[in-house]
């Protein structure tokens, strides 16, 4: 069974990502920088590189490259931190939002008709699955 979990658990958060990234394609932006812009939009303080990188789940250097593009096309900006000079946080750009829009639609879309006619308790049961098994990783890392 716990094979069978950790399987399905990979499989469709895999499937997940790729079926949203299939209906944002019209955006020209990949998976890595809807997922970049979403996670800058979404968090009430700017975001360093390096925590932003955290939250999407890349190293650095490919966290760096991904906002070379995304501010090269106008979604992102870098500064300095008012704290702490060498830390660079990252914003949003207008643009950006309006891409965080989209996203934000197409994702809630998408998500209503996944879920559209599923039992509410197996969906909570589910949930509460999901977040005890992140809160379980998160401290083992």
């Amino acid at each position: 069974m716990e094979e069978r979990l950790s399987a399905a658990l990979h499989g469709t958060a895999r499937i997940w990502r790729q079926a949203l990234d299939k209906r944002l394609k019209h955006l020209g932006i990949g998976q890595s920088g809807w997922m970049t812009i979403a996670m800058v939009a979404k968090t009430p303080h700017p975001l360093s590189q390096r925590a932003l990188a955290d939250l999407v789940g890349v190293e650095g250097p490919s966290m760096v490259a991904m906002l070379d593009r995304l501010e090269r096309d106008g979604f992102v900006t870098r500064a300095p931190s008012a704290t702490d000079r060498r830390v660079k946080e990252v914003h949003l750009t207008d643009a950006g939002r309006t891409v965080y829009d989209e996203v934000r639609k197409v994702a809630h879309d998408f998500r209503d008709g996944l879920l559209a006619g599923l039992d509410t308790q197996q969906l909570a049961a589910a949930t509460a699955l999901l977040e005890t098994l992140r809160r379980r990783i998160e401290d083992a890392l």
